[in-house]
């Protein structure tokens, strides 16, 4: 199977008991939104449910980035779409861009560290070779994308000069 570049295997419509007191999106529903693109890529890559089930295995997250570039409100779409930024036995770097489905606009980046993790010994463990093999077909048609401007961004406050 070709991969594509990147994956599209996640849309959502945004509810309204999701909107806040500003009239748009909470913070929280962009991060279930993601989380649920993140359940469609583990499922992708083999991690599904009856697998980790079977190899008493799962994923958890190490550290994530989310960055908020537009408003979205109720009953609007959005299109989230992942890209593999690099991945090793224990490790997978991932990026999602959620976009309105309607304009197509970007509306808010996820950058994701993930773990594989032993869950019998609740401990970083090694993915089996099968998955280490899909994410490596993966990387290899993402190779071609350039990196996320927003990949790898510190937050903070920078001191001006008087």
């Amino acid at each position: 199977m070709k991969n594509e570049a990147p994956l599209l295997l996640h849309n959502e419509t945004i509810q309204p008991e999701w909107i806040d007191y500003n009239g748009h999106m909470n913070l929280a529903y962009y991060v279930l939104i993601f989380d649920h693109a993140t359940d469609a890529f583990l499922d992708y890559i083999g991690m599904t449910e009856q697998f980790r089930s079977s190899q008493q295995s799962s994923t958890f997250a190490a550290e994530l980035h989310v960055t908020y570039e537009q408003e979205i409100g109720a009953g609007d779409e959005v299109n989230v779409t992942t890209q593999l930024l690099g991945f090793d036995e224990k490790r997978i770097h991932y990026f999602h861009h959620m976009y309105n489905k309607l304009d197509g606009k970007l509306v808010a980046t996820n950058e994701l560290m993930s773990l594989y993790m032993d869950m019998k010994q609740r401990r970083v463990g090694v993915m089996p070779t099968s998955i280490q093999e899909k994410l490596g077909d993966i990387q290899k048609a993402h190779n071609v994308l350039a990196r996320p401007e927003q990949a790898g961004r510190v937050i903070g406050i920078s001191k001006k000069s008087n």
